[in-house]
């Protein structure tokens, strides 16, 4: 068996050149850059957060594991190993966003209302909890196909 060296150049160029990876990381940008885009609109003002933050409209979550599954299946086949365990990490990570995220989201709603409560009521000084963790079904949704349409448009 070959093990291939360890030369940093060389691995660089690599992943420079990797199409589905550039994909993919292009989308997501595109994803997060879309979600600044419209929370400028809606008349908030700017926070570099939006771009590495999570939860909004689209789901760049999703944007990005569809390129990945969409690009996969390009490249290798729509029958091969490699789409498969993209679609299925794709699938996984889409149920993630809109689920366990969300709810999380949910409950840290709900926990920073006791934690106003307990605050104005001079009982306990506590830190607010982050809410926006997840994304609704139709987020994720939009973001899956922003995913898949950029990825057959840049491949």
């Amino acid at each position: 068996m070959h093990i291939p060296s360890f030369d940093l150049p060389s691995i660089f160029v690599q992943i420079v050149h990797n199409k589905i990876f550039i994909i993919t990381i292009s989308v997501w940008i595109i994803g997060q850059g879309i979600k600044i885009a419209i929370n400028i609109l809606r008349g908030k003002r700017f926070s570099f957060r939006w771009f590495i933050g999570t939860g909004g409209m689209p789901s760049s979550h999703a944007a990005g594991v569809a390129a990945l599954a969409t690009s996969c299946g390009m490249e290798y086949g729509f029958n091969s190993g490699m789409f498969a365990l993209a679609a299925v990490f794709a699938m996984v990570t889409m149920f993630d966003a809109q689920g366990v995220r969300r709810q999380s989201g949910e409950q840290a709603e709900v926990l920073n209302k006791v934690i106003d409560d307990m605050y104005w009521h001079k009982q306990v000084e506590m830190s607010r909890i982050k809410e926006f963790v997840g994304h609704t079904p139709i987020q994720v949704l939009v973001g899956s196909i922003l995913g898949v349409c950029l990825a057959v448009l840049f491949y």
